[in-house]
Order: C-alpha cells, then structure tokens, then sequence
C-alpha cells in the first residue's frame, strides 16, 4: 500500500499522528499499512511503559492511513476501536502496528492491527471499524 501522498497530508500540519512519533510505512501489499513508533515521553504512562491509549491511537490511525489511501478525495474516520493489551512495552523501544484490511465495503471499511514490539513480540491486538465520507477533503 503505497501511503506516501497521506504522509505528505500528516506531516503538513501539527495533529496526533506527529504529536505521538507516528512513521507510516508504505508495503507491497495492497491491504497492509503499517506504522512504527518510538515508546517515549510523548506516548509513555508515569510509570514508563507505552500507555495504551498510544497503542489505540497507533491502531485507530494506520488503520485510518490505510482506508484514505485506498480511497483518494474521501474522508475515513474511525467509528469503532476495541483492543486488548497483552504485553508491556518499555520506554526506549519501539512499536510497529501492522493492519490488514478484513473488509472493504462502499461505506465501511474492517480493519486488524497487531502491534509488536521490537522483538517481534504481540503487544496489542486491536479492531478499527472506518466510516467512508465520499466528498473531497
């Protein structure tokens, strides 16, 4: 999935993709996005673990990356996230959220993203549900 026009849109002004260190990465799968990040203090607990909210939020977001980029001139907006955190990560190491498009429908599209910590380990596993606006943005 080539994402590079919606990285271009991300990094064009201040929102919570570069406020957490999002990197979205393109793949040679169409109906794989994936996007790493460092565990810092932008997206730690107190406690110096990733928060899981930032793991939602990675989730909810290459998720959103990879619906636009399926769908040029629409707005994709995430309408539903469950996950389940199974592991802590610490800070210093990195996540990456891999998400695989499970259903491409006019209006919504189902998402699974697993997101891993750098020893490849399961860290999350999340579902994003993305309502399709069909108007230019």
């Amino acid at each position: 999935m080539d994402v590079e026009r919606i990285k271009e849109l991300i990094n064009a002004a201040p929102n919570l993709s570069t406020a957490l260190g999002m990197e979205f990465l393109s793949t040679p799968e169409d109906d794989t996005c994936v996007a790493r990040m460092k565990v810092d203090e932008r997206n730690r607990q107190p406690f110096g673990f990733l928060s899981g909210g930032a793991s939602l939020a990675l989730a909810e977001n290459v998720a959103g990356v990879g619906s636009t980029s399926l769908c040029p001139g629409c707005a994709c907006v995430g309408i539903e996230v469950s996950g389940s955190h199974v592991k802590a990560v610490s800070e210093g190491d990195s996540v990456t959220a891999y998400a695989r498009l499970q259903h491409r429908g006019n209006t919504l599209h189902v998402w699974q993203v697993d997101i891993r910590n750098s020893a490849d380990e399961l860290i999350s596993t999340v579902r994003v549900t993305n309502y399709i606006i069909k108007h230019s943005v």
